[in-house]
């Protein structure tokens, strides 16, 4: 009988598969992030517990392309600056990627808010254009042009924070409890230059951006760079707390009835 490939694979075709896992190279990146404070009691206010907010309300928007072998990925990240216990990190709202292969093992594993979308980064001479769009809207554009060169930093360790949890199938809460990952990121930089240039944010239903505002402007930059991951499970978390801020992974049809803050143009 022919192979069925839905069918169950062996022991050794399993062991490969975990092998190949364990040796990728590097895989380097190009890509835009621009960094702001923003409105403090807006930054806290999306931090499900336990997170907390950390000194000053930061924001980081993080927008690549990666040269993935076979075809290339648009990975984008939107998060905000977080603490748990003594560990200060990012912890993501949204995480736009361009294939779906991108989003399974991220949000599956990690519990990473990856959501399909379109992810933008162009340069013609010193002039650069990132954005992070879905729906048709660009949420996030940055634009500027390069104004120099920066020093290359040393190899450096970033932690994001994330929720892994499973909707009930009743539909009432979860599963399981949810569990609060600590993702620590490998990272170095073989290239980097400054930006000069600006941050707008559009306003759209399906993320809501705009609520966090760029309030100063702290810095631009355009480098290349390779990452490698670990997480590990941090606690298990309360549902009851985690549950009101669940919307944040999901496009809630109910949020189309969320308008705009007070006072916004």
């Amino acid at each position: 009988m022919a192979r069925v490939r839905y069918g169950a694979r062996t022991e050794a075709e399993i062991a490969a598969t975990r092998a190949a896992q364990a040796k990728l190279p590097d895989i380097w990146s190009t890509g835009v992030v621009a960094t702001w404070e923003s409105d403090p009691d807006a930054v806290a206010a999306v931090l499900p517990p336990p997170l907390k907010p950390t000194a000053r309300p930061l924001v980081r928007v993080n927008i690549s392309k990666v040269s993935l072998p076979g075809y290339p990925l648009g990975a984008g990240s939107f998060a905000v600056a977080a603490a748990h216990g003594g560990v200060e990190g990012w912890y993501p709202l949204v995480m736009p990627m361009t294939h779906e292969r991108a989003l399974t093992g991220g949000r599956e594993v990690f519990g990473e808010p990856k959501k399909l979308g379109e992810v933008t980064v162009e340069r013609d001479g010193l002039v650069i254009r990132a954005s992070l769009a879905r729906h048709g809207i660009a949420f996030v554009e940055v634009r500027g042009a390069v104004s120099g060169e920066l020093p290359l930093p040393a190899p450096s360790r970033k932690t994001d924070f994330y929720f892994k949890f499973l909707p009930a199938v009743d539909g009432s809460g979860f599963d399981a409890d949810p569990v609060l990952v600590h993702c620590v990121r490998e990272e170095k930089v073989r290239k980097l230059e400054r930006i000069t240039g600006d941050v707008i944010l559009r306003e759209s239903v399906y993320d809501p951006v705009t609520d966090l505002p760029v309030r100063r402007l702290l810095e631009i930059s355009l480098g290349e760079k390779t990452t490698d991951q670990r997480g590990t499970v941090a606690e298990r978390v309360d549902a009851a707390a985690l549950l009101p801020y669940v919307h944040q992974r999901y496009d809630d049809p109910l949020q189309v009835f969320d308008g705009p803050p007070e006072g916004s143009a």
